[in-house]
């Protein structure tokens, strides 16, 4: 079971800007501009509310106990070979493990395919608040998904004696260096099966493992004391791993950071691009300047549950015969 960080922890994640907020906040608004027109238009109006809510999720992971297996999974847990042949499908996963045991090792993948769904359905009923609310969630997951410690039980470098490696990588790395990354990633583009695309990041993400904490126990044993030095954020004088340590941990990554974060900036224009396609590409246009009432909603959310009730029918009836 995933324990609770301490609260010194807790302090150094928030005074770093806790993929810490500082990087949510930034993937999520550089998603923006790999979206194509008319989706663009729609999404920079509400760029600043798509940025800031981007840490939103990590926010409720105080207040709601089911919040906090939905930024991550301890494949690990389940065996070597578990990233290759767990079932990719919450069902199957469900009667092979059990929900209890799938939830105490964290649901991610599963979870970004449900807030794709439901971002699809607000496109449907065409729920302007909601579908930046979701986006906003959505990408916070997808990045978490591109966050290699957020994939194994280790994932503070607790069981290796490398404390505070996973705010180091997801936090400080990029607060200092990403202002040189490039984030020219190309075009949304549609993807076809959310929850498979969601399993290959988080494939892509556990193979890394391994070079995140064996890098980071190398660099240690030639910094030294080195490591670490002393910074002042607001009132507070905190220890922060050395300017120093970061670069040469960035550089022995081989550019990895960067690549992550291309990666989730990436990703996440693509499901909300498909996400659209997938609702009929609604009309955004008419979004940006207009609030439906809640009758006008429940109504659409009424005739879209109708919908999903017809699709399962006629599934069943294609079965029978």
């Amino acid at each position: 079971m995933r324990k609770v960080f301490n609260g010194l922890l807790i302090l150094a994640l928030l005074l770093l800007g806790n993929w810490g907020f500082y990087a949510h906040r930034q993937i999520n608004r550089l998603a923006v501009f790999t979206l194509p027109a008319p989706l663009i238009g729609f999404y920079k109006k509400h760029i600043n509310y798509i940025s800031e809510a981007a840490v939103n999720p990590d926010k409720r992971r105080f207040a709601l106990p089911d919040e906090g297996p939905r930024h991550y999974i301890d494949i690990d847990h389940f065996g070597d070979s578990a990233v290759y042949t767990m079932p990719r499908y919450w069902k199957d996963a469900v009667e092979k493990y059990g929900e209890d045991t799938l939830h105490a090792y964290g649901v991610l993948p599963w979870h970004i395919a449900v807030v794709y769904y439901r971002l699809r359905d607000a496109f449907l009923i065409k729920d302007p608040q909601r579908i930046l609310s979701l986006s906003a969630d959505l990408g916070h997951y997808i990045a978490d998904a591109h966050v290699p410690l957020h994939t194994t039980e280790n994932y503070n470098g607790q069981l290796t004696g490398q404390e505070g490696i996973h705010a180091f990588w997801e936090s400080r790395v990029p607060e200092l260096l990403s202002a040189e990354y490039d984030f020219f990633v190309g075009k949304a583009e549609y993807i076809s099966n959310p929850q498979l695309k969601a399993w290959e990041a988080v494939v892509a993400s556990h193979r890394e493992v391994d070079s995140v904490l064996l890098i980071e126990q190398r660099l240690t044993r030639q910094f030294g004391e080195r490591k670490f030095s002393f910074e002042t954020k607001g009132k507070q004088t905190v220890k922060v791993y050395s300017i120093d340590f970061s670069k040469a941990y960035h550089q022995a990554l081989n550019g990895m950071v960067e690549r992550q974060m291309r990666g989730a900036v990436k990703m996440i224009g693509d499901f909300w691009y498909s996400a659209w396609l997938d609702a009929g590409q609604p009309d955004v246009k008419e979004l940006m300047k207009y609030q439906p009432t809640e009758a006008e909603l429940e109504q659409r959310r009424k005739e879209v549950e109708e919908l999903k009730q017809q699709r399962v029918k006629a599934r069943e009836h294609d079965n029978d015969n």
